[in-house]
């Protein structure tokens, strides 16, 4: 059976629980070994994982849990990370680069830094943001292969 466009070659979901550094980057790590071995080129490949680690990350820094879901199919992939957590109250501020409300103990811990929306803006296709103070975030985000790569 020849695969279609509109059918994905792997769809994955992970669960991702807040604070959870032991298992952070996990879910991207898995994303680009599967990049990889489908034969997606590198510079392709390292624009979605290193968009999939920032929405990774901030589900771990910020949220009590979320929901990662990717669907690979031959020319895109597609992400959506939906968390529950606190939202966002500026979206505006905190897309500028440096811009962080990650508490100082993660900051000590090398997290936080505030280039994490700035990323996945720049590493992806499209990028739309949902999100709901006191309610949690939704990351969609898409990467073609055609572009970019």
């Amino acid at each position: 059976m020849k695969q279609t466009n509109n059918e994905p070659l792997i769809s994955l979901q992970r669960n991702i629980n807040g604070g959870d550094f032991q298992s952070a980057g996990d879910i991207s790590s898995e994303i680009k070994k599967i990049l990889q071995q489908t034969g997606f080129p590198p510079n392709f490949t390292r624009r979605v994982v290193i968009a999939a680690y920032e929405a990774e990350m901030n589900v771990v820094i910020h949220a009590y849990r979320g929901v990662f879901s990717v669907d690979i199919y031959p020319d895109r992939v597609h992400i959506v990370v939906d968390d529950e957590g606190p939202g966002i109250p500026d979206l505006e501020l905190a897309f500028q680069e440096g811009y962080s409300t990650a508490p100082p103990h993660i900051r000590e811990m090398g997290f936080g830094a505030g280039y994490g929306l700035s990323n996945m803006k720049k590493c992806s296709d499209q990028l739309n943001i949902e999100t709901q103070v006191g309610k949690g975030t939704k990351v969609i985000m898409d990467f073609f292969l055609k572009n970019k790569a």
